[in-house]
């Protein structure tokens, strides 16, 4: 019977289910057959292969089963593919015969190591030890309300990785809105040389920044390592809903930086991570087309000189028409219907810049009555020498117009002798010729 026995065993190697196959058919049986009860999972996962081991013996089951299942599970090198689990139901040690209760507490204990491992190799491949690594930055934000604007103030940054042959870097931090064009919305801090703790405190502002933008744009806010001879480098990043921020509050923030791979670099990653960087150009796109930037107009119908003063105060995040990624804009206004002359200004040209700062006015000689009847084009163009100009955006403000411009317009023949400053998005609009 012993010979027999390990014949059977043997022949029933290839076979990963084999030890578990008489146990079903004797439900019946007291004694040894409880031990085999708790575990009857890897039978369901190869019922196909219950019938090659029935037929070898047809007296062999009852009491002889269990010390089949022993040898396979305790021993737990017959069946590649059950053995971790066998391993786990069955507590090693000639102990066949215990109840299905008195392994329990050993189970346990065995199933707890493997998730630490595959927790660990999750965790590497999010570059969390590098998190620790990048270094620290320190900064504010306020976003005030009445003027318009987000300040960022960044004060310093620790421990930076090292970036440089001689173990330290020349950091500098660059701020980008998003989503938005990306040079017109960029500002960055100066370099500061030879050092893995700079302190900067300098404040860089975005201007034009309405109650809008702050539900629906985020800071990201990077630290790079300025390289004379090659490319800059990225040390680290984080970023920022601006939604969280509370007008007329400033916030501060000190906090480890995150490896994130710049967008344009997104071919080298890994897919999930370069589909989300690829998804965030997409929405960068977007920005181009829709947004052609903003302008800062204001308006003051004088009743000592009795006309209306304009005032074109500044732009911002104009869309970039030239090679070099930048425009040369300048603003024309014209007030309709047609006055001749008159009725046409222009403000100068503000060379290479995306953010041009004009601060000029100009007068048109008007009844305050007849106000209500005229409207006020304002374009924005990028002036070109020996072709003719691009155009960047533009805005109509008078009766006719609609929502802020309405309001503007509305606000300046209500308030005579106030001045009433509102900023108003330029969109590609029909225009006209910029001569």
């Amino acid at each position: 019977a012993g010979l027999r026995r390990a014949n059977s065993v043997q022949a029933s190697r290839p076979a990963p289910a084999s030890m578990q196959s008489p146990a079903p058919p004797q439900p019946g049986q007291p004694g040894p057959l409880g031990g085999s009860r708790p575990s009857p999972g890897p039978v369901g996962r190869f019922p196909d292969q219950r019938p090659e081991v029935a037929p070898s013996d047809p007296g062999y089951t009852g009491t002889t089963a269990p010390p089949r299942e022993e040898r396979t599970g305790g021993v737990g090198g017959y069946s590649a593919a059950g053995s971790r689990e066998d391993r786990v139901g069955h507590p090693p040690g000639p102990y066949p015969q215990a109840s299905a209760a008195a392994p329990q507490p050993a189970v346990a204990p065995a199933r707890q190591p493997p998730p630490p491992e595959e927790e660990e190799e999750e965790a590497n491949s999010y570059d969390s030890d590098e998190a620790t690594t990048l270094g620290a930055l320190e900064f504010s934000l306020l976003y005030d309300q009445d003027n318009s604007s987000l300040q960022c103030t960044i004060i310093k940054a620790k421990g930076l990785k090292p970036m440089d042959s001689n173990g330290l870097a020349d950091p500098y931090v660059k701020l980008h809105l998003l989503p938005g064009a990306s040079k017109s919305n960029k500002l960055r801090t100066k370099t500061l040389r030879n050092t893995r703790n700079p302190i900067w405190n300098e404040t860089l502002v975005y201007h034009g920044i309405t109650d809008e933008d702050m539900q629906r744009k985020t800071l990201r806010i990077s630290v790079c390592d300025e390289d004379k001879f090659g490319h800059n480098e990225f040390i680290g990043e984080t970023r920022f809903s601006l939604k969280k921020l509370k007008p007329n509050q400033r916030k501060n923030f000190n906090i480890c930086l995150e490896r994130v791979i710049p967008m344009k670099r997104a071919g080298t990653t890994g897919s999930a991570r370069g589909m989300a960087l690829y998804e965030e150009e997409q929405v960068e796109r977007i920005g181009d087309t829709e947004e052609r930037g903003k302008i800062l107009v204001s308006l003051m119908y004088s009743t000592q000189q009795g006309g209306l003063i304009v005032g074109i105060i500044r732009c911002v995040h104009l869309a970039a028409m030239d090679a070099n990624g930048y425009s040369d804009p300048f603003v024309k206004l014209w007030l309709k219907p047609d006055m001749g002359k008159k009725a046409k200004h222009k403000t100068q040209i503000k060379k290479k810049t995306l953010n041009p700062e004009f601060n000029e006015e100009f007068f048109y000689d008007i009844k305050h009555s007849d106000l209500a009847k005229k409207s006020l084009d304002i374009s924005v163009w990028d002036y070109d020498i020996g072709k003719s100009n691009d155009y960047i955006g533009g805005c109509q403000l008078g009766i006719s117009a609609k929502g802020e411009r309405l309001k503007h317009w509305y606000e300046c023949l209500k308030n005579k002798d106030k001045k009433i400053e509102r900023w108003h998005q330029l969109q590609n609009e029909n225009h006209v010729s910029s001569d």
